[in-house]
């Protein structure tokens, strides 16, 4: 893994891309949606809150900046509304918390066959390039998102009997979008990959046999998805695979540490690094990480973005430490678990939470690794 210093990601304070969404970009994003502000109006209240999110950013010492997903209303929604043949449909899982609170969510659906109609981030990059100096990461959802969360009727049989070449058809949408952002000087892209980790927990294990499905075979499949998307990617274009276990106002999906995929999804996965949750006990010990290749690097997600207090210096130097008995320091960074928005609503933290919980993440890279 590159020093933090040379401009090549991923970084020693990283963060996974979603950011609050303020007050008045929300607004706009309602005016919008009932007719009452114009296209033009729009887009120069979403340029606004994204400069804004730029300086955020920047006065917190980041060296790598996202524009916050601020022209998303989810972090796959924007990809699914501009890929032709997706639609959107209930999800086959829930949300929850600790306490037993629960909330339904939507999903793609492939309803014909997917093809790319044009660019989808594109113009997202183009506008980091245009306001900030700074590397500018863009971030997709992973291939599975199209899949696994309706993954009992995941598309229509006129479209595809065979998930494989529905892959094979996504792929290639991922494979023009990073031509382009590459072509566009775009040398960082993410994939948000949820259902990989959902498939660490017994419990999302057992619910896939009951329905008929085979949780290894699934796991095969999304790894192979994800290097469908990513072949062709030019050598300088920096490749992260963020694993989380869901991300909805405080809420998630799954439990359980990254045992049972560590090996083939850190062997066989063709990205440069892994952005992997551990901020709290449903994450797994740090074991895992023994099995990364010395070639990949590893974001520790050790900074909660789901709940507003904030991590001690002394405690996430500790884990650091923790983490690297099983995988050489030079390998680590340090981010927040995931984005603090992950839809319009985003999590229950303030602007002021996620301003300090950003540059917590860099003091302690500043304190470990310089």
């Amino acid at each position: 893994m590159p020093p933090a210093n040379n401009g090549r990601p991923p970084f020693r304070a990283d963060h996974i891309g979603s950011l609050l969404r303020p007050a008045a970009l929300r607004a706009a994003f309602r005016q919008h949606a009932s007719g009452n502000m114009n296209d033009s109006a729009f887009r120069a209240a979403q340029d606004a809150a994204i400069r804004d999110i730029l300086g955020l950013q920047e006065d917190c010492g980041l060296e790598v900046v996202t524009d916050g997903e601020f022209r998303r209303i989810s972090y796959w929604e924007r990809f699914v509304r501009l890929t032709r043949g997706l639609v959107v449909k209930e999800a086959v899982f829930r949300f929850h918390d600790a306490h037993g609170h629960e909330s339904d969510f939507t999903a793609p659906y492939a309803a014909a066959k997917v093809g790319r109609s044009g660019p989808i981030a594109l113009d997202e990059f183009a506008f980091l390039k245009r306001n900030t100096s700074l590397t500018g990461k863009v971030t997709m959802p992973a291939p599975s998102t199209m899949h696994f969360y309706r993954f009992t009727d995941w598309g229509a049989k006129s479209a595809y009997t065979d998930p494989r070449a529905f892959f094979a058809d996504l792929g290639k949408v991922y494979q023009g979008e990073i031509a382009d952002l590459h072509e566009a000087g775009c040398r960082y892209v993410q994939l948000d990959e949820v259902a990989l980790a959902m498939l660490c927990d017994p419990a999302l294990q057992a619910k896939v046999r009951a329905a008929g499905g085979d949780p290894d075979g699934l796991v095969d499949l999304y790894v192979d998805a994800i290097n469908e998307a990513v072949a062709g990617a030019p050598a300088d274009m920096a490749v992260g695979l963020h694993l989380c276990r869901g991300n909805y106002k405080g809420m998630y999906l799954s439990d359980g540490g990254y045992t049972s995929i560590a090996e083939r999804l850190f062997h066989r996965a063709n990205v440069s690094h892994f952005l992997l949750e551990f901020d709290t006990p449903r994450a797994g010990d740090f074991a895992p990480l023994a099995l990364a290749p010395k070639t990949k690097g590893v974001v520790l997600g050790l900074v909660s973005s789901k709940t507003p207090a904030l991590e001690s210096l002394d405690l996430l130097k500790k884990r650091t430490a923790e983490a690297s008995r099983y995988i050489d320091l030079s390998q680590l960074a340090i981010s927040p678990q995931c984005g603090f928005a992950s839809t319009m609503g985003g999590n229950p933290v303030t602007e002021a939470d996620e301003r300090a919980k950003l540059r917590l993440c860099v003091d302690v890279a500043n304190l470990i690794w310089r």
